[in-house]
């Protein structure tokens, strides 16, 4: 089975607009698989995840995310699902600056179905234990870690809810090589320990060997953007 599949997808910013941004006819990710999606600035890369997350649908088509039809739900319907389902991890990561790293982390398992209260810490001494994010650092702020501890809450933030799918939207866009190589390796080797299917969108065509699978956007979207 498929971890998603588009048919027919066609999306513009405005119904009115004369131009379209995205036009696939058919295409999948499969289960389990770690993709890196590459492409320039501007092609619709971030268009594509917040379609696949729920956050935008098209005008015309149909997206399946683990089998569910994500544009026969209401609004509320999807954001149930998406947090039940789907992880994401940010370009800026997205964490709240003044809670702690605990705090951070627990705010995703208010949204899902998949994390009793009774156990949500334990489940996140488990991860952040797991990335490596040292006790001591636990209960500061955000703010005061470094990038590469911000990086660890991220990702634990992204994997609390045991997701079937993590989206990462170039989320190494501000690292050196050494650090975007380490922050990968982990993400790739834990998705691989739970079966989790990865969708990694970036640029930056160095980070490729990473990933078992890539695509150009440009090589499913029948709508080209000049690099």
């Amino acid at each position: 089975m498929n971890a998603i599949e588009i048919n027919d997808l066609e999306f513009s910013y405005s119904i009115k607009s004369e131009q379209s941004i995205l036009r696939i006819a058919d295409w999948s990710v499969k289960k389990g698989e770690q993709l890196f999606i590459y492409g320039p600035s501007g092609s619709g890369k971030s268009t594509l995840l917040n379609i696949i997350c729920g956050l935008q649908l098209p005008q015309s088509g149909q997206v399946k995310v683990l089998g569910e039809a994500l544009n026969n739900m209401s609004k509320r319907q999807r954001d149930k699902y998406r947090a039940a389902h789907i992880g994401y991890i940010f370009q800026q990561f997205n964490l709240i600056d003044y809670l702690s790293a605990i705090d951070n982390i627990k705010l995703a398992t208010h949204f899902s179905p998949n994390t009793k209260p009774s156990t949500v810490v334990a489940q996140i001494h488990n991860i952040i234990t797991t990335l490596k994010l040292d006790a001591k650092d636990w209960h500061r702020p955000v703010n005061q870690l470094s990038i590469g501890q911000q990086q660890r809450v991220g990702i634990a933030r992204a994997l609390i809810n045991q997701p079937k799918l993590i989206i990462a939207d170039e989320p190494t866009s501000s690292l050196d090589q050494v650090a975007k190589d380490s922050f990968i390796s982990l993400l790739t080797s834990l998705c691989e320990e739970n079966g989790t299917t990865l969708l990694f969108v970036s640029h930056d065509m160095s980070l490729q060997n990473h990933f078992n699978s890539s695509i150009a956007l440009n090589s499913i979207n029948n709508i080209k953007v000049d690099d």
